[in-house]
């Protein structure tokens, strides 16, 4: 059974990198299992893109009672990013687009539910795809709390190929004129649309063949189109199509070395962190490439490649593999 969502309201001025400063903060996050008398048995989970902070829910097979992430074992804390839609939007939204949030507006709100929490040392920060991103920034901007990384699916830059998808998904956001209107239902169509485009990259072509192929004596009605529309339905029912707006535009603003007066490779090799870096073989999104990149310059990194029809999606569903590497990972420390 999973916790329950809880809120950390934060009281003052919170200013983002783009300029806005937010009169005050409401912060949804879980937390599971009992913090030890030294404080020591930290893990904090990052969740991506259209995840919340429930993780048991959706990490199922890596975190809960007996899992890799052990509930019974370690204090799990998960919040909701800044600017979502599952408890921790504030006043991001009023006439035009969006405001502009960055991974590191994300990351400065987890530090203030750190401080609230009285966590002093986190053992393990852990996150995969835009998760990620939010465990390479807090290594970076809080190495002395943070004792341990594992990263999965994710890259120390937003690349030109994902900033492209991420604009074609917000085309498909404005094409509908509803998106930004106060209706409850605004940008439904458009977002279902951004939706489609986000699966194509999410999976593999071996995996749709696979799963989706239908009937060969058919005219219509096929079973990939019938998937596809069914996704962005699902998604419809539980996201609003400006936060997913705005979210890829978050994604966007994604480079670690920004403002640090380096480049990537000088940045990453100033994490201090031991590191576990899992990339996905097929993953279309984020490239095992970009997983050896990080590898090979974080200083204290294991690079492990996991084999998977699954792309992007891997890092979700190929939980036993990765159960078995994190877990023999973390028992050499």
């Amino acid at each position: 059974m999973s916790a329950l969502l809880q809120y950390y309201h934060y009281k003052r001025p919170f200013a983002l990198d783009g300029g806005t400063v937010l009169s005050e903060l409401t912060i949804g996050y879980h937390t599971y299992g009992k913090l030890d008398a030294d404080g020591g048995n930290v893990v904090w989970v990052c969740h991506a893109l259209t995840a919340n902070s429930d993780a048991v829910d959706w990490w199922t097979g890596l975190v809960g009672p007996g899992k890799t992430i052990d509930t019974q074992k370690y204090f799990v804390v998960c919040a909701n990013i800044l600017g979502s839609c599952y408890g921790t939007e504030a006043a991001l939204f009023g006439q035009g687009e969006p405001t502009l949030v960055t991974i590191r507006d994300m990351v400065r709100a987890h530090q203030l539910l750190r401080e609230h929490l009285g966590i002093k040392e986190i053992r393990l920060l852990m996150g995969g795809s835009m998760g990620g991103y939010q465990v390479m920034e807090w290594a970076l901007m809080e190495p002395e709390a943070i004792k341990e990384l594992f990263l999965i699916g994710t890259s120390a830059s937003e690349s030109a190929w994902g900033i492209a998808i991420h604009t074609a998904q917000r085309l498909s956001i404005e094409a509908d004129p509803t998106w930004n209107t106060d209706h409850p239902e605004a940008g439904a169509a458009g977002l279902k649309a951004a939706r489609a485009i986000g699966m194509l990259t999410y999976r593999t072509y071996s995996q749709f063949v696979a799963a989706q192929t239908g009937p060969a004596d058919v005219l219509k009605g096929f079973r990939a189109e019938s998937y596809i529309k069914h996704q962005g339905t699902k998604l419809v029912r539980r996201f609003h199509a400006r936060n997913y707006w705005l979210l890829t535009r978050s994604m966007d603003s994604h480079h670690i070395a920004r403002g640090r007066g380096g480049d990537l490779e000088a940045v990453l090799r100033s994490i201090s962190q031991r590191t576990l870096v899992i990339g996905i073989n097929s993953d279309l999104l984020c490239p095992f490439v970009e997983q050896k990149f990080l590898a090979q310059h974080i200083p204290k990194a294991q690079l492990i490649g996991i084999e998977s029809i699954y792309g992007h999606d891997g890092f979700l569903t190929e939980s036993i593999k990765i159960s078995e590497y994190l877990s023999a990972w973390l028992k050499e420390a």
